[in-house]
């Protein structure tokens, strides 16, 4: 039997408050998240790849009604991702674009083996 008062105003308030603190928590843990990915060579790279693949930078349209939903579902995925890179740490966005086309250009295998 569940302990639930629908009446009961102050222990719903009190669930609220709690509910909100967790979920600040929460975001809180998610934007440090990303500001600790983005602050890697490595990082910066395994988000780049993930803004890719989600199709971000191209275009989702298809004939096929399903097939575009999906993709579109994908690219949803990178824009929210690309978002919150924008908002947390703007400033690490154009680095990574640079590392991504110098990378691109300059396939000669000089990485370091420590991944930087």
């Amino acid at each position: 039997m569940s302990e639930y008062d629908p009446i009961d105003l102050n222990s719903r308030d009190e669930a609220k408050k709690k509910r909100e603190i967790r979920e600040k928590l929460d975001q809180s843990t998610e934007d440090g998240d990303i500001r600790w990915l983005m602050g890697s060579k490595r990082g910066r790279r395994i988000v780049w790849r993930l803004l890719e693949r989600a199709g971000v930078f191209r275009l989702t349209f298809n004939t096929n009604a399903m097939t575009m939903a999906f993709a579109e579902g994908n690219r949803n995925f990178g824009n929210h991702m690309l978002m919150q890179i924008h908002a947390l740490c703007p400033e690490l966005y154009p680095e990574m674009l640079k590392e991504a086309t110098d990378g691109r250009s300059s396939n000669d295998d000089s990485r370091d083996p420590q991944y930087q």
